[in-house]
């Protein structure tokens, strides 16, 4: 458990708040029934859930315990691994890192139309989507006047970690803990930018 917990430690921009209070408050829960108590931090559940062997969960935790910003870029690495290496990205994952590389309104603002005009299986939407509840309203603009459901930026990176996880059926477990660790070094300040045995890292 002491090699699990220094390998969650210092995550500097995980709220200090317990990692119950993080899931209710994006109205996720974990499936994995957890002994450490209520009050335990994200690094607390994350070191049990590794311990345990619970990657989905891991991923759930982390998609609510980052910021908006990293948890944004956080699903365009996941995105970049869907599409391959060296593939030319789609509109909405474009979208989606130029907000994070500059997170301003007209950048949301075209993260929005990139939505709108994105092929129907395209799947980097999720990245794009992550951009449109950022702030915890439904978009831009009029939209602003709208609070978006609870976790729904959270469901996005999630989701696009899943999608990316799925494309690695013969290592899953492996890349699973990339994925992981990917969002950890994010939480501490990194570019998130691990390295996949056979997916892209260049966003």
């Amino acid at each position: 458990m002491v090699e699990a917990a220094q390998r969650f430690s210092d995550l500097r921009k995980v709220p200090r708040q317990p990692a119950a209070r993080l899931l209710a408050m994006a109205n996720a829960r974990l499936q994995t029934r957890v002994a450490a108590p209520a009050s335990a931090p994200v690094e607390v559940v994350l070191a049990e859930l590794a311990e345990k062997g619970e990657l989905v969960d891991m991923l759930r935790l982390l998609s609510v315990a980052l910021p908006p910003r990293e948890r944004v870029w956080w699903s365009c690495l996941a995105a970049r691994d869907v599409i391959g290496e060296g593939a030319e990205p789609p509109p909405p994952l474009k979208a989606a890192e130029a907000w994070v590389f500059k997170p301003s309104e007209e950048n949301r603002i075209a993260a929005q139309a990139a939505i709108r005009l994105a092929d129907t299986d395209d799947d980097t939407v999720h990245c794009a989507t992550g951009v449109l509840y950022c702030d915890g309203t439904l978009g831009p603009g009029e939209l602003a006047q709208h609070q978006a459901p609870p976790g729904a930026g959270e469901v996005c990176a999630f989701a696009m970690n899943l999608i990316a996880l799925g494309t690695r059926p013969a290592d899953y477990d492996v890349f699973g803990q990339i994925l992981v660790d990917r969002a950890v070094d994010i939480a501490r300040g990194g570019s998130g930018r691990i390295e996949a045995a056979s997916g892209s890292e260049t966003a």
